[in-house]
């Protein structure tokens, strides 16, 4: 699981500095800012959008429409949901909502202990294999009740 160093403008800004010459560096920087902190700071959004030369309104844009951007720091661990619809199909719904009963939170939160946020994902590309889940970045299969207490259990370690 990745170690994140705590939000410092002078870091954000050398992220940007880094990447604003790339071909579509608002998402290049996002990502960068998000895997450097966690999450992408809500003071780096005028940073980016200063550097680029686009309104904060463009950069928060970008931010909004993709899942994949935190607003805050998230837990030690990190389950990733599949809501697509082959998921939802092959009994997706239930393991959702034993995830988010087990854990004692909504989707797209983070326990109070700050051990698992828990978080939908649109497709993982296991269809074959739905529903799927990702726990910090491996991929499983096959989901069950059995299977998401397995993940959680292992999750709230």
């Amino acid at each position: 699981m990745p170690v994140y160093e705590p939000w410092d403008e002078k870091r954000g800004a050398e992220i940007i500095a880094e990447h604003s010459a790339l071909e579509g560096a608002t998402l290049v920087i996002l990502h960068a800012l998000q895997e450097a902190f966690g999450y992408v700071p809500e003071a780096a959004i005028p940073m980016v959008a200063e550097a680029l030369n686009l309104s904060r309104a463009e950069v928060h844009g970008v931010f909004t429409f993709y899942h994949d951007f935190r607003r805050k720091p998230a837990g030690k661990h990190v389950l990733k949901l599949c809501r697509a619809e082959a998921c939802q199909a092959a009994g997706g719904d239930a393991v959702a909502a034993r995830a988010e009963a087990k854990l004692g939170i909504a989707m797209g939160n983070t326990t109070p202990d700050e051990l698992v946020t828990l978080e939908p994902i649109y497709c993982l590309g296991l269809c074959a294999t739905a529903p799927s889940a990702m726990l910090d970045g491996r991929v499983v299969g096959m989901l069950d009740e059995a299977r998401i207490d397995a993940l959680i259990a292992e999750a709230q370690r």
